[in-house]
């Protein structure tokens, strides 16, 4: 089981550094230089061995000596592309197997979204998604509205991470706290009936259509979160590249639902 944090001797003084806030590691003979997400740089006398295993399923190997946080992954393409823009080399011969790794990892992430205690602040949702902010596709959690039938009406936007201002086409401190009507007054209400299935019967539902409100075709997955939210999965159908990409979205399907039954 990972672990919180990893304690390293830094300048002859043993510290906690969270694992949270590693963006990445180079491994040099015995010693590693530690990159946070925030600029600061750790070196410290670790194995690789002892390193792997305080890092776990949230880190990748993506050459000898090199490990990267999953949540920090945006592309793999010639260079491994980094939420905050740097650009890592990787072992080529192991893009595929990259790829399907980091797929995987990032179901893993999906899978801790839990009926955890309801967080009452915008900052509080923050922190409980913090592991999804630099997620290469668009993810929100959203409150439904219901009108005095307990019809879905609308829904507020709680978290969203980067990826879904991209898509939406909104800026995300605009999104964060506003109803969807009130940013799209074209609001189509297909939406609406999936969603409250989502967070009124526990059903973890895909959907692909038009959307108007940003002139695209999507693909959404969507499952319960907290009582009365909805955590959504959206993908811009036109840019599907592959059928492995679609296996991906099914297995994610898969992961949500085992973790939504088991809680």
């Amino acid at each position: 089981m990972q672990q919180e944090f990893i304690t390293v001797t830094f300048n002859r003084t043993k510290i906690a550094i969270r694992c949270s806030d590693i963006l990445y590691v180079i491994m040099s003979d015995d010693y590693c230089r530690i990159h946070m997400f925030d600029g600061n740089v750790y070196c410290c006398r670790m194995t690789l061995k002892e390193l792997k295993k305080q890092l776990n399923e949230e880190f990748m190997e993506v050459k000898r000596g090199c490990m990267v946080a999953v949540s920090a992954i945006s592309d793999i393409g010639d260079r491994i592309l980094l939420s905050n823009g740097e650009k890592i080399c990787y072992t080529k011969r192991k893009k595929r197997v990259l790829r399907e790794e980091l797929q995987k990892n990032q179901e893993l992430i999906i899978a801790k979204i839990s009926k955890k205690k309801l967080p009452l602040t915008a900052e509080e949702y923050r922190k409980y998604y913090k592991i999804c902010d630099a997620l290469p596709f668009a993810f929100t959690d959203i409150e439904m509205v219901f009108n005095e039938e307990k019809k879905a009406v609308d829904w507020i936007f709680r978290y969203g991470n980067e990826a879904l201002a991209a898509l939406e086409k909104q800026p995300l401190d605009k999104m964060i706290g506003s109803s969807f009507s009130s940013l799209f007054s074209n609001m189509d209400a297909k939406w609406l009936h999936v969603y409250e299935r989502a967070t009124l019967y526990g059903e973890t539902l895909e959907i692909m259509d038009y959307s108007p409100e940003i002139d695209t075709n999507l693909k959404i997955i969507c499952f319960p979160t907290f009582p009365g939210h909805c955590g959504c999965i959206l993908f811009n159908a036109d840019k599907m590249k592959s059928i492995s990409e679609e296996n991906h979205l099914v297995r994610l399907v898969e992961v949500s639902m085992k973790s939504n039954s088991s809680k």
